[in-house]
């Protein structure tokens, strides 16, 4: 039997530049988009893909503080079964989420029923209090503590950010990448509504540049 070993401390996590990149302006977009089928270099893991790497995520994202993070790793070092059955139903909300996300345009169909019957049935599991605290850089965070099945309250926050969406019918402004080889999904708050790139510093520019080329190629045919 394999035994997994958390680390002690959440500075023994590698959160990487990319758990870091958060272009979905939205948390639960940004949950969707820890997705390995997103990201563009093996370096650059899922971040569900282990318990430990959900935990740095959910930091990164600051859902957790460093004293909650490494409470959490230690609890799941208690209950490996627990942990393991929390990360797959993070698994399976983000499947579901992403389904949301990407017919957003479809109001009553089945992506959207699936996603509200997935909120609710996690919210249903989740007891626990809300609270305003405030940060180590002097800003402030709302967080939810958690009463009996800690695990469970770990969503919460990211269940709330769609719940969010859907009251406040932001899903018409929830868009795909235009670019094809990427998956990234973002809330476009834009004036005009005509945002097409997940983050210009990647895909806007990679575009842009291949449309230069294009232009180059053209010019020198001709």
């Amino acid at each position: 039997m394999t035994t997994t070993t958390y680390p002690d401390q959440i500075d023994a996590l590698d959160l990487t530049t990319e758990f870091t990149r958060f272009v979905g302006e939205r948390l639960w977009l940004d949950f969707i988009n820890s997705d390995q089928s997103v990201r563009d270099s093996v370096n650059h893991p899922d971040a569900l893909d282990a318990f430990e790497s959900y935990v740095g995520w959910l930091r990164a994202a600051r859902v957790l503080d460093d004293e909650r993070a490494t409470a959490m790793l230690r609890r799941a070092q208690q209950q490996p079964t627990a942990a393991s059955a929390a990360l797959h139903e993070a698994r399976r909300l983000r499947n579901v989420l992403r389904g949301l996300a990407e017919h957003s345009g479809i109001p009553g169909g089945r992506a959207e029923e699936a996603a509200i019957s997935e909120i609710n049935r996690i919210l249903g599991r989740s007891a626990g209090s809300r609270r305003v605290e405030s940060r180590s850089d002097g800003g402030f965070v709302r967080s939810f503590v958690t009463v009996g099945d800690v695990f469970a309250g770990l969503l919460v926050p990211v269940i709330e950010s769609a719940a969010d969406a859907l009251v406040q019918e932001e899903l018409p402004r929830v868009h795909r990448c235009a670019n094809p080889r990427c998956s990234r999904v973002f809330f476009d708050a834009s004036r005009n509504g005509k945002r097409r790139w997940c983050d210009m510093a990647s895909c806007g520019n990679r575009a842009k540049a291949a449309r230069h080329r294009q232009k180059i190629k053209v010019h020198t045919a001709g």
